[in-house]
């Protein structure tokens, strides 16, 4: 192939083709090895797919119940652009008998619509909203694939890992946040043969820019000056976004803006000494002096004092997850959590607020008994040592990979 990302190119057999996909399929699932004519970006996602588990004759599952979806769709920044996605590829998609997918940056499908048919053929293996196309969980596919390798891809019959999708080809690419470059999802056109030509893979790959184009243009109405966004969550250091602008923050600046986004009524020069040291001979002065320091690099009129507080509320990625585990969304907060708030912190209130978060979570998470969301804990540096989860990951998904690794922890547990 001259171009590695082009699943067939024009000329090629497609039937020929297909066959050999199908030998090398066999060669790698009995021998784990990969045969030439695989291309290099499928064979690594069959390797991936391998280390994370999935079996060929394994299918997706459905994890996202509908008022989770509903909460999910609304809050996900791919909402703004769907009109987009439909006006584009909507004729498309029916014309043709192929279906239109918009995925999370987790691989769980948002939105499928497009040839009424095509919709109920795909419905049997589960491509469906509220479904998880991960590579992780399912293989090679290509919205799943598209969003681990953070381009676009195009997974022709038998390329795709798990066989009862190998009657399909679909073509995908990631979507980005034009302000942070993070992946937002994929958008994916999935249908018969017809799509392996490289014509539908930079048809998608323009749609997805266009998306992003779209929603820079809609950035002036995202959060401004007015309304900050805090991201704390798996950093040791916060980033600020205020004003068009992001602001990395100290570690200490980072505990105080945490502290005092969820105190809007302000915090008294006591209150933040006693939240934020763990050593009682920490002075006032100091104290003063850090919010001094923190007041130049927020710029004017965003801290107050007397008490200490925050001019208008800021929005963050804690908050998120509160509420969506406070309304038992657990699905959409284990998204939204990208680990423990300020791991480094010591401060003796972002501790307590830190093991709250986290260990709700997990027990959400044990008490939901999903596999596919305890194994994604479970495989994260902070639940890679977390018995519990491990256990109920056991119970719910005994695969000798993970009975191996629970017999290990519990090992350790046991040793002197």
């Amino acid at each position: 192939m001259t171009d590695p990302w082009v699943a067939l190119e024009p000329g090629a057999d497609p039937v020929e083709r297909t066959r050999a996909l199908r030998r090398a399929h066999e060669t790698f699932t009995e021998a784990g090895t990969v045969p030439r004519p695989v291309r290099s970006v499928v064979a690594a996602s069959w390797r991936r797919s391998a280390r994370a588990g999935v079996g060929p004759d394994g299918t997706a599952s459905v994890e996202i119940a509908d008022g989770d979806l509903d909460a999910l769709r609304a809050e996900h920044p791919l909402a703004r652009v769907m009109p987009l996605f439909r006006e584009l590829m909507g004729t498309f998609a029916a014309d043709g008998a192929h279906l239109l997918a918009v995925c999370d940056a987790h691989g769980r499908l948002l939105w499928v619509e497009g040839h009424p048919a095509t919709r109920r053929q795909a419905g049997r293996m589960n491509f469906v909203p509220g479904a998880r196309w991960a590579e992780s969980a399912v293989g090679t596919n290509a919205p799943g694939t598209a969003v681990a390798v953070g381009r676009p891809v195009q997974v022709f019959a038998a390329e795709h890992f798990i066989r009862r999708v190998q009657p399909w080809t679909c073509a995908a690419a990631p979507v980005h946040d034009p302000r942070t470059g993070r992946v937002l999802g994929a958008v994916d056109v999935t249908g018969g043969d017809g799509l392996a030509h490289p014509h539908s893979l930079g048809f998608v790959q323009a749609v997805a820019r266009a998306a992003e184009a779209h929603l820079a243009l809609l950035a002036p109405e995202l959060p401004a000056v007015d309304a900050p966004e805090l991201t704390a969550l798996g950093r040791d250091e916060a980033l600020l976004l205020t004003g068009g602008h992001k602001l990395r923050l100290s570690r200490r600046h980072s505990e105080i803006v945490v502290l005092l986004s969820r105190h809007p009524e302000g915090l008294t020069g006591d209150e933040l000494l006693c939240a934020l040291y763990e050593d009682e001979s920490v002075t006032p002065v100091t104290l003063r002096a850090e919010l001094a320091r923190l007041r130049g690099v927020l710029g004017p009129g965003l801290l107050a004092s007397r008490p200490y507080r925050l001019t208008v509320p800021v929005e963050s990625d804690l908050a998120v997850v509160e509420r969506r585990l406070a309304a038992g969304a657990v699905t959409a907060a284990a998204a939204a959590y990208a680990g423990p708030l300020l791991p480094a912190s010591r401060a003796p209130a972002v501790a307590r607020i830190r093991g709250r978060l986290t260990d709700g979570l997990r027990a959400a998470l044990i008490a939901r008994r999903d596999p596919d969301l305890l194994a994604d804990w479970a495989h994260t540096p902070w639940g890679e040592d977390d018995l519990d989860v491990w256990r109920a990951l056991a119970a719910v998904r005994p695969t000798a990979t993970v009975r191996s690794r629970l017999a290990a922890l519990e090992a350790e547990l046991a040793a002197p």
